[in-house]
């Protein structure tokens, strides 16, 4: 089904003429639903990551945590919270109504959000972010509301071969982090118009940098004047030289660069208003072709012509306690990671078996803001830039079809998982031991074989199927999303040429850095990403909605890594180096890196369920 013909309103929300409707007492249940999840998913992490002390008492259906706090009038309360603590590296679990109990009064009510962040969030001494933190979980309570009143089907299972429309379709968001969907910088109606799950139609805003001041980013095997005759519509090239002809200008003079129209009536027009006054910088117009947005808000796919490439374009808008600008040198190296990536595994038998996809940037245009004055570099950092990537259209086969991997986890309105029936009909131990055989044999090879640690959570594999039957996956999102130690690559003579991080960026984001001489934190760039978050997001999915224990499922998991070490023995050595079987992992602390900051390395070692099932 085409996405343009969904049956659901297609009412835009606009500043001024706002309806906001669904912020009324007549949709109390969905506020009260969203809320719970918002106050679960924050207590999962205060609990897991040891920021606040808790008690706990084993009952019938797993364990009661008790979490102590003081009320405004400095009485006793203590926040009750079911669930339990996973086989899944212990990650804990909530479920049902949070509680919360007053002492004095003896009295039990339903917690609220606001209640929690007064009572107990606001005593964490040594916090230095909290009122940022809250206004996130604020701003993800409401936006998650707005996005879920809307009318969407209740049975999805019509879209499933429509890659596109299900990152649209998929909600669920993030499952660890509690600012899962704050979007700080939208306004409700902004949301409305430019959210992922509103599917509005977005059309770019284009401008043309002179070359003296743009960086590009071109993988070998393309060429730049041909990439960008290729992405635009007819019209709009014809338009574009227009214009550019006016300003004395033609396309080889200038860098094309596409911006989001949030970013650029936001945030471009006044950091940018002397370069576009001198000439620098070039309006060329709003582009013909219609972009959807997908998960990650500032990646866009092309409705109006579904096999030109996605772009991922810099906004200044905070996500999941991160701000989604797109760095100069990071813009740069996407293509020649992913040239690098794609000639690993063009030259070698054993990935060709396996099938996979790497989803490859191949362009990259950014500002050069080091033609900026120094005082001026700050604001304008990370704020003009784009990245190309190709289409998944383009490596589909007859009979296949795409899903994002967290939207195999999705579950419905009508309460049934998007998988359901896939899973009833090729059984839950047939598929779920395919699943993990596709999943975790591209990873492993590249962190085994390659040395290449790849930040693969769930929105950055897609699973290619056969009516519901896995049959490989494809990888995507590598200008910051890998790690590794230049001499334990098994290749390092082919090693990437990469741009360097300029000592600002590494100053404010102490965890954004390719290279490394620390073999563990390669290790667990992958295990962090696609052990603890992604895959133990599908085996708890599975405990809960199967009855597919964990254990099963992370022995099954070792036993797909078991396997590909004994048919590999030429790597034995480095198993060793990067030991997926060590008895604990380092995982990052999202939420007490959000509470204390970055002033030291927020990690934490976690017991890896695969340990039990080493070699």
């Amino acid at each position: 089904m085409n996405v343009n013909t969904l049956p659901f309103p297609r009412e835009r929300e606009t500043p001024g003429t706002a309806i906001y409707s669904w912020i009324s007492s007549q949709n109390r249940d969905c506020f009260v639903r969203v809320e719970q999840r918002v106050l679960k998913q924050l207590v999962q992490t205060l609990i897991f990551e040891k920021v606040v002390p808790v008690r706990t008492q084993e009952t019938d259906n797993g364990t009661l945590f008790l979490i102590e706090g003081r009320s405004l009038d400095d009485a006793t309360v203590i926040y009750l919270f079911e669930g339990q603590r996973k086989e899944s590296f212990g990650q804990i679990k909530l479920s049902g109504i949070a509680r919360r109990q007053c002492v004095d009064a003896h009295q039990t009510t339903d917690a609220s959000l606001t209640g929690f962040m007064e009572e107990v969030l606001s005593h964490i001494p040594g916090t230095i972010n909290l009122t940022q933190f809250i206004e996130e979980l604020e701003q993800t309570l409401i936006k998650d509301v707005q996005s879920l009143s809307q009318p969407i089907p209740a049975d999805l299972s019509a879209f499933r071969h429509d890659y596109n429309s299900l990152e649209g379709l998929i909600m669920d968001a993030h499952s660890y982090h509690a600012c899962y969907k704050s979007r700080i910088g939208f306004s409700l109606a902004e949301n409305a118009a430019y959210g992922p799950e509103f599917r509005q139609d977005i059309h770019l805003v284009w401008l043309a940098i002179r070359k003296d001041h743009a960086d590009i980013g071109l993988s070998r095997s393309y060429d730049y004047a041909s990439v960008i005759q290729e992405q635009l519509a007819p019209s709009d090239f014809e338009h574009f030289e227009t214009v550019l002809r006016d300003n004395k200008l033609t396309f080889d003079d200038v860098r094309l660069l596409p911006v989001h129209p949030w970013q650029w009536d936001k945030k471009l027009v006044t950091a940018f208003h002397r370069e576009i006054r001198d000439g620098i910088l070039i309006y060329l117009g709003r582009g013909s072709d219609a972009y959807h947005a997908q998960q990650s808000i500032r990646t866009l796919a092309n409705v109006s012509a579904p096999d030109r490439p996605y772009l991922k374009v810099a906004m200044h808008l905070t996500n999941t306690s991160s701000t989604r600008i797109l760095a100069n040198h990071t813009v740069r190296n996407g293509p020649v990671i992913t040239d690098w990536l794609q000639h690993l595994i063009e030259n070698d038998k054993t990935a060709g078996e396996m099938d996979f996809v790497i989803l490859r940037e191949f362009l990259g245009v950014s500002f050069d803001y080091e033609t900026l004055p120094e005082h001026r570099r700050t604001t304008a950092y990370g704020g003009l830039g784009s990245v190309w990537r190709e289409s998944m259209a383009k490596y589909l086969r007859p009979g296949e079809a795409a899903i994002p991997f967290n939207g195999l986890t999705h579950i419905q309105r009508n309460g049934k998982p998007i998988t359901d029936d896939w899973i009833q009909a090729h059984g839950r131990e047939e598929w779920s031991a395919q699943l993990i055989q596709v999943a975790v044999r591209p990873i492993i090879y590249l962190l085994l074989a390659e040395g290449v640690g790849l930040e693969s959570h769930g929105q950055n594999i897609v699973l290619i199927h056969k009516d519901g039957w896995p049959v490989r996956i494809a990888l995507k999102d590598f200008h910051d999303g890998v790690r590794y130690c230049p001499d334990a690559l098994a290749h390092p003579d082919k090693a990437p040429k990469l741009h360097a991080a300029p000592a600002s960026h590494l100053r404010l984001n102490r965890n954004s850095f390719i290279i490394t001489d620390d073999l563990n934190a390669v290790r667990d760039f992958t295990c962090d990403a696609f052990f603890f978050i992604c895959l133990a997001e599908i085996g708890i999915f599975l405990d809960s909605n199967y009855g597919l224990a964990e254990q099963w499922f992370w022995k099954t998991t070792a036993g797909v890594i078991r396997e590909y070490q004994e048919q590999n023995p030429q790597h034995a050595e480095r198993y060793q180096c990067f030991d997926v079987f060590a008895p604990t992992i380092q995982v990052e602390e999202l939420t007490r890196r959000r509470l204390f900051g970055d002033s030291e390395p927020r990690f934490m070692d976690v017991a890896n369920p695969l340990y039990a099932y080493r070699p």
